[in-house]
């Protein structure tokens, strides 16, 4: 059974019971963390008893952090997708994408800070990462994006660099509306822009220099073939 599909066992609809307790774990876990007790508290604030509750997330809170960040990496996609960004630079679609992510994820910003921890635990140390490459897989089909060779994987390297940042940083803004937070992430995606230009700049150096390889003759005197002044001829070993 899948996250987006409906599935009936039992006599109730397991994905409700998913999509009710995402919602009601929630608030708890502003106060206590990603913990059982959470997990419990929404149970019983949605009247869903705790091993029915187990039967739709069999993982416990780790599975539960997981669907809250899909849906909100959903959301974003759907709400790009009603804003048709396809006018802007490719630049100005990923910094839109970035920011509207967070923007989504606003009112719970006390859980995701919790959440890095809980990733930390070793049980959920596969977890982080898989999620993380989600987000920047739907930030660049949010896009556009259409690449299907090794690009594919390095822009998304790259953005994960760029959008892990920019997440640190806007958990500690003060700032009023995460102005701060913003200029930020302009200013992460302006260094990246940069790469490809210093990469093409690097290129055009190193083809103006001339092969060094070139300037070796095949008898190996690097004088062009004259012979060498005879006080710097290498003098022979005496058997």
């Amino acid at each position: 059974m899948t996250e987006t599909g409906t599935a009936r066992s039992g006599g109730y609809d397991w994905q409700a019971d998913r999509d009710r307790l995402v919602d009601a774990v929630m608030p708890h876990v502003q106060f206590d963390g990603w913990s059982d007790a959470a997990f419990k508290a929404g149970a019983a604030d949605c009247g869903i008893d705790f091993a029915r509750a187990l039967n739709a997330f069999p993982g416990g809170m780790a599975e539960i952090l997981a669907c809250n960040h899909r849906r909100h990496d959903r959301a974003m996609v759907d709400q790009l997708a009603r804003e048709g960004a396809g006018a802007l630079r490719m630049r100005e679609r990923i910094a839109r994408a970035v920011r509207l992510r967070l923007e989504l994820a606003g009112a719970q910003r006390e859980a995701i800070r919790a959440g890095l921890s809980f990733l930390l635990l070793p049980e959920n140390g596969a977890l982080g990462p898989k999620l993380l490459y989600g987000t920047v897989d739907a930030i660049w089909f949010a896009v556009g994006d259409k690449s299907t060779d090794f690009s594919f994987y390095t822009k998304r390297a790259i953005l994960a660099g760029v959008y892990s940042a920019t997440l640190l940083y806007w958990l500690n803004d003060k700032s009023e509306d995460h102005a701060a937070s913003w200029a930020f992430l302009e200013r992460r995606i302006e260094e990246v822009m940069k790469i490809p230009q210093l990469k093409s700049q690097l290129r055009a150096l190193f083809g103006r220099l001339p092969n060094p390889l070139k300037l070796v003759p095949k008898d190996g005197n690097p004088l062009g073939g004259e012979s060498l002044p005879l006080g710097m001829r290498p003098r022979r070993r005496r058997a």
